[in-house]
């Protein structure tokens, strides 16, 4: 029985990392290019990605035999997600970020311990890592390990934050140990900002400058930032500058419902109903 379960979790992860695999630089993906990146076998490779055109998941294209994601795989779970992410504004805000600096833009979330990104555009500037697949998402690493992983632990509120600092540092490897005291002052600097600049962790070279989303659910805090091999052209001051102005401007911007809708039928169809009983 477990050996099944096992065997079903590992099925979910792969049809996760065939879905991540795309983004601007691969808007389409042939099985080898699968195969490839995550060192899956052919054969199962070939029949998970015909298992997600029959689902509706990816689109292949018959004349080129490659993959791409349709439009019911952006849209699963979209539906109960936050207004930011529900109606394009988190994207938005990703797109302009991008295109005003060139840097790459991570979203970052939190799974129990650890800090996953969630969304990742790579800029124009590459920077060095130790992952054999770079820095992309889906990526797990400890919250402290990870700069942008304190601006989220700060968000939990006491005493669980302080136990789940002493958890990590119980949990961490030996060359990863830290004092209590100061990991509990960086985190509540991090409360007091909201933002942080500081190493991204995930086995790079590379820093962050972050802030937190606002308006979301309790306990599912967001941080977006800039992602950037350390450099004497980069100054955090500006960059932590445009984060706060876009993500304010992103927020300030939304125009939200009304609250009373009319109902299509009474706005269509009431008024010809009055005129044929009048």
């Amino acid at each position: 029985m477990a050996l099944v379960e096992s065997n079903k979790a590992k099925i979910a992860k792969r049809v996760i990392e065939v879905l991540e695999f795309f983004d601007e630089e691969h808007p389409q993906a042939t099985v080898m290019d699968i195969v490839r990146r995550f060192d899956r076998p052919q054969s199962s490779t070939s029949e998970l990605l015909s298992s997600l055109v029959d689902l509706g998941l990816l689109h292949k294209d018959p004349c080129s035999r490659s993959y791409s994601p349709t439009p019911r795989a952006a849209m699963l779970g979209c539906a109960v997600q936050p207004g930011l992410v529900r109606d394009g504004r988190l994207t938005d805000l990703i797109d302009r970020l991008s295109a005003q600096t060139g840097l790459g833009v991570a979203v970052f979330g939190m799974v129990g311990l650890k800090i996953q990104v969630f969304n990742w555009r790579s800029g124009k500037r590459t920077f060095r890592t130790s992952g054999l697949s770079g820095f992309c998402g889906g990526q797990q690493e400890h919250l402290s390990d990870s700069a942008a992983g304190m601006l989220l632990l700060s968000t939990v509120a006491q005493p669980r934050r302080d136990g789940m600092i002493r958890r990590l540092n119980a949990e961490a490897a030996t060359e990863r140990k830290f004092s209590f005291t100061d990991m509990a002052a960086r985190v509540q600097q991090c409360r007091d900002g909201g933002n942080v600049s500081g190493a991204v962790g995930f086995g790079s070279i590379a820093d962050v400058t972050a802030v937190l989303l606002p308006d979301l659910p309790e306990n599912q805090p967001l941080a977006i930032g800039f992602v950037y091999e350390p450099s004497e052209h980069i100054d955090t001051a500006i960059l932590m500058h445009t984060l706060n102005e876009a993500v304010g401007r992103c927020i300030e911007g939304h125009t939200s419902a009304p609250d009373t809708v009319q109902p299509l039928f009474d706005a269509a169809w009431r008024p010809r109903l009055e005129k044929m009983h009048g």
